[in-house]
């Protein structure tokens, strides 16, 4: 092993501090059947530099990527135009290299980028107060419904047929060592979300509703009446947010009742990069500050009465005693924050709300010349940028076939809900402000053939 330096006689001294007889004994609550029983497979043992780098840009050539084919995927993490300028301020030293700002003395930069993404996000998502981000949307999701039981004293929540099956399938395997109660229900081809639905399920042993807005099929709901009836039961409403760019054309949750908005922040500044990282957002009403997970950065002035930036709440295990703690999320996110925040920053609300326009004038467009196609329906009246279209056939097969022909259709929700053949025929389509007439007009014709 000429990569570890530690002689034979350094693992037994090891070992014999910890009282291990061998490195087996590491690794006994890894069952037998997930453990290797000798090398892998057509691995070579070992191989030159130069040898592993083809190799590697050989397989990375069999990646159709976002910018080389009409690109119409969505479902929680969405192309966007990103300007050059915000890759150029976080890869400053003092930002790439940055982590958890313990010494607040010496990274005031850190710290003011934390206080500035978290007003921003407070006011996009319409909270009074956000902490300084989480690692993705679906650990935000999970974080909010052990907040939500914290705050309640309830362990039964509510999740939305509308809610992204990633998101529910992170809560599910969370909620198998929490104790959560989680009903849980599959989305339909109604026009409209499940609202009512969710509203005759909340009852005195409800910590919360979680509902996504716009919903994975794009639907966009009236978060109101919804609120009423949880907070009627003392309950709390999680609105989960996965694309912000909607929020410069439609209300915020906060706006509407909810009580904690969490969501993705990938679209804004961040980037696609083959699914991560990403960077998750978490905003809630003041009165539930205390219990919000992560760090919250505060603005203070020091002794002389100048400007300076702490942390004011962090409420991570590593701080404090674990039993204490709201959440055991122990990483930073804060590039991907920054990186959004930049991004925010250059739009600015005019801007924002103007790439809004823009993409819900694409989308809808869109949506108007692909259901012109036979075999093709709109399922979704109203919707911001992504919308979902029934087809005569099954999605995920003419996806497969699209994307040979070098068109990235959209996602099938026979893939997002394997084995669901009320929804094997559904398609889900997202349009941006990257997406162009021509790229339309190419998936247009390419389903009228593969639907003929």
């Amino acid at each position: 092993m000429r990569y570890l330096p530690l002689t034979e006689a350094d693992r037994s001294a090891m070992l014999g501090v910890i009282g291990a007889k061998s490195i087996d004994d590491l690794f006994v609550d890894v069952p037998a059947e997930a453990r290797l029983s000798g090398p892998i497979a057509g691995l070579p043992l070992h191989a030159s530099e130069i040898a592993v780098e083809r190799h590697m840009t050989a397989l990375a050539t069999k990646n159709l990527s976002a910018g080389a084919a009409p690109f119409f995927l969505g479902c929680g993490a969405y192309r966007h135009h990103v300007p050059a300028s915000v890759d150029h301020i976080i890869q400053r030293g003092e930002f790439l290299t940055s982590y958890t700002p313990y010494q607040p003395e010496i990274a005031q930069g850190t710290l003011q980028v934390m206080f500035e993404f978290q007003s921003q996000i407070a006011r996009l998502l319409g909270c009074d107060v956000a902490n300084a981000s989480m690692y993705d949307g679906s650990t935000a999701c999970w974080e909010a419904i052990t907040m939500a039981r914290r705050v309640t004293k309830r362990a039964k929540a509510i999740l939305s047929g509308g809610l992204h099956p990633h998101y529910v399938s992170v809560a599910n395997t969370m909620a198998k060592y929490t104790g959560d109660q989680l009903a849980t229900s599959l989305p339909t081809f109604s026009p409209t979300p499940d609202t009512d639905d969710l509203i005759a399920q909340i009852d005195d042993d409800t910590s919360c509703v979680v509902v996504q807005y716009p919903d994975i099929l794009g639907r966009i709901a009236d978060l109101s009446k919804l609120a009423e009836a949880a907070h009627a039961k003392k309950a709390l409403l999680i609105a989960v947010v996965t694309e912000p760019v909607a929020l410069g054309a439609i209300k915020s949750p906060g706006e509407m009742g909810a009580d904690i908005v969490v969501g993705e922040g990938q679209s804004l500044g961040v980037g696609l990069q083959f699914g991560g990282p990403y960077v998750g957002l978490f905003a809630c009403s003041e009165k539930l500050v205390r219990q919000m997970p992560g760090r919250l950065c505060g603005q203070t002035v020091d002794a002389e009465g100048k400007r300076g930036f702490v942390l004011t709440l962090s409420t991570r295990e590593q701080h404090i005693r674990r039993e204490k703690a709201t959440s055991n999320i122990c990483t930073s996110s804060v590039l991907c924050a920054l990186a959004m925040s930049v991004h925010m920053t250059l739009l600015g609300e005019k801007g924002l709300r103007d790439l809004a326009a823009i993409n819900h004038a694409g989308a809808s467009a869109a949506a108007d010349r692909l259901a012109q196609v036979k075999g093709v329906d709109l399922i979704t009246p109203t919707f911001f940028n992504e919308f979902t279209l029934k087809l005569s056939k099954e999605a995920r097969p003419i996806v497969r076939t699209l994307a040979d022909k070098g068109i990235l259709a959209g996602v099938s929700l026979g893939r997002l809900y394997p084995g669901v053949d009320d929804l094997a025929n559904g398609l889900v389509v997202a349009v941006t402000e990257t997406t162009t007439p021509e790229d339309v007009e190419t998936l247009a014709s390419a389903l009228e053939e593969v639907l003929a």
